[in-house]
């Protein structure tokens, strides 16, 4: 049974995909934020979503209730969303309004003014807790009607890193020759997996070129939304797509947020001492390789044993 609903056909500019779930593969809201980043940057066309019904337990994942702008109220039943986007100029992102979600944007507004980027599409979605399967084969229907060349899904986890350092982002591949092109890892965990992994091989399975980036976010700020950790997803998917917008907002965020958490922790002695060992052992690693890109890019095997430890011991 098909669980799609198409409202618009995809053009034929075969996107790059880039696709984050809000949940299990999500610490501090890292992977959902940065897409959250790049849709109100872009100029947004609703291709397609996938019916929540068959998927969810709403008693676990409960819809909102959202009160309008005209004091309507509508109900938000959790959401998985293809969208197409297309990079709009600075000043278009600084006329949108404040809490403007990016998917509602008008494709025929002539004060939007498109910048010379690769095409894109955004797939935001809410990992569900029935059916992956059938749930998984669904999307990998939606992204072979794309045609993407490629695919990049985003994740997060906790992890001993310190806040006040660059968030670690860990690429990898299953494809061997990609992993070589995009200076990736090749995938060798094993162990439980979240809707990211299971994609990530549905995706192998019919041929689909992938990518998946995780950024690290301290596991003593788990409670907290990280933008640090989005900015640092944003600039590793900003160099696998030769791009360089506007970060300058997103900056000034995981700089507020670096110092939010500092206040929180000063106080406290036995956590002070805690963020100075993380310091610590993460300049060994950077002085170590001598380029926190290269740290970031390839195999750093301090971020691989987390990311692993940290699959293993997560609940089913």
């Amino acid at each position: 049974m098909d669980h799609i609903t198409w409202v618009n056909e995809p053009d034929q500019d075969q996107p790059i995909l880039l696709v984050a779930f809000t949940g299990w593969n999500d610490a501090g809201d890292a992977a959902s934020g940065a897409l959250a980043w790049l849709a109100k940057r872009c100029e947004i066309t609703p291709l397609a979503s996938l019916d929540p019904e068959p998927f969810f337990d709403f008693s676990a994942t409960r819809p909102h209730i959202r009160l309008e702008n005209d004091g309507s109220r509508s109900l938000r039943w959790p959401s998985n969303n293809l969208l197409s986007a297309t990079f709009l100029s600075a000043q278009s992102v600084a006329n949108k309004p404040v809490g403007d979600d990016s998917t509602d944007t008008n494709p025929n507004d002539s004060n939007l003014n498109k910048i010379n980027h690769p095409k894109l599409a955004l797939l935001m979605g809410t990992e569900p807790q029935l059916k992956w399967r059938t749930f998984t084969q669904q999307i990998v229907t939606m992204t072979q009607r794309l045609r993407s060349p490629l695919v990049v899904t985003l994740g997060a986890l906790l992890a001993d890193v310190p806040h006040t350092r660059p968030s670690p982002v860990y690429g990898s591949s299953q494809d061997p020759e990609l992993a070589a092109q995009l200076e990736l890892s090749t995938s060798r965990y094993e162990g439980p997996t979240g809707i990211v992994g299971v994609l990530n091989g549905a995706y192998a399975d019919v041929g689909l070129r992938t990518a998946s980036l995780w950024a690290a976010v301290p596991n003593y700020t788990s409670e907290i939304p990280s933008p640090k950790a989005s900015f640092a997803l944003i600039k590793r998917v900003c160099k696998i797509l030769d791009i360089t917008p506007d970060t300058s907002e997103l900056e000034e965020l995981a700089a507020t947020y670096e110092h939010h958490v500092s206040n929180l922790v000063i106080e406290a002695d036995d956590a002070a001492k805690y963020i100075t060992q993380l310091e610590q052992d993460y300049d060994n690693v950077i002085a170590q390789s001598n380029d926190i890109e290269t740290m970031r890019s390839t195999d750093p095997s301090e971020l691989v044993t987390q990311i692993e430890e940290y699959l293993r011991n997560q609940p089913s």
